[in-house]
């Protein structure tokens, strides 16, 4: 029997299991990818917003990474949080040193309660050190605004944000646009310096949306690390995505979890 590759998400825990590093490890088995993790914070969560995080020492999470890399061959790694700067540090020191060079950014900046999940003032440590390391890196339109700098209200102002995250040194930009309606429909921007892509998909009317970022960029990973291209990877994960929204499950009281397991026919 073949052994199956191999994605590591590097991210903080979520208790409610909807997001963090819990929706990435659902995400590489419903992909057919084997799952390691490094957790950076622990939070007490649920559907309806975070009540606590507790962040872990950085010689830990580099400990994390490296018990899985002595071992494992890591076909590719994603970040989730990376709450301040000494995980940041390790996080950056430990995809060095392994080696880990197809790695996917989701830049997780605050949670749908507007929890801060990166200190402000660690942030451009997260732009000097992690950004030009990345392969994809995953804003939303919110994350992409605080990356940049730059005010997000048409397609053209994607592309121009794209055009500076660009030359943080990521090689493929992908802004997700579920926040900007046009037409009801949404718009995610793939952005290289040779692909300028809109993704265009009708707008799903749910509140369970809790964990899309990180489902979106693992799912991402998974197919990178099962040997698509990158924008394969992102079209695929991106169709991935829009099943899971649409074979919606219902949990909790406020913003339900996606259903990662949609492609699982009983």
């Amino acid at each position: 029997m073949n052994s199956l590759p191999v994605a590591l998400t590097i991210a903080g825990s979520d208790s409610s299991a909807g997001a963090g590093i819990q929706a990435d490890l659902k995400t590489f088995m419903a992909l057919n990818v084997y799952g390691v993790s490094a957790i950076t914070s622990i939070t007490a969560q649920n559907t309806t917003g975070i009540n606590e995080i507790y962040d872990l020492p950085g010689f830990l999470v580099y400990r994390q990474i490296k018990s899985i890399a002595d071992d494992i061959k890591i076909d590719a790694v994603k970040t989730g949080m990376l709450s301040n700067a000494e995980i940041i540090d390790n996080v950056a020191l430990a995809i060095k040193d392994f080696h880990l060079d197809k790695l996917i950014v989701d830049p997780v900046l605050h949670s749908k309660d507007n929890s801060e999940l990166l200190k402000r003032n660690s942030l451009n440590d997260f732009k000097e050190k992690i950004l030009p390391l990345a392969l994809v890196i995953t804003p939303n339109i919110s994350e992409a605004q605080l990356l940049s700098g730059i005010e997000i209200s048409t397609k053209d102002d994607m592309i121009k944000v794209a055009e500076k995250l660009i030359k943080l040194g990521p090689e493929y930009i992908v802004i997700k646009g579920g926040h900007l309606l046009i037409n009801e429909k949404v718009f995610d921007l793939i952005f290289s310096e040779n692909t300028i892509e809109f993704l265009e998909y009708p707008r799903i009317n749910t509140i369970n949306t809790h964990g899309i970022g990180c489902t979106f960029s693992a799912a991402i990973t998974a197919f990178i690390a099962k040997g698509y291209d990158v924008i394969s990877s992102i079209k695929n994960a991106r169709n991935y995505i829009q099943s899971a929204l649409q074979n919606e499950i219902k949990i909790g009281k406020g913003f339900g979890p996606l259903n990662h397991r949609w492609l699982w026919k009983e």
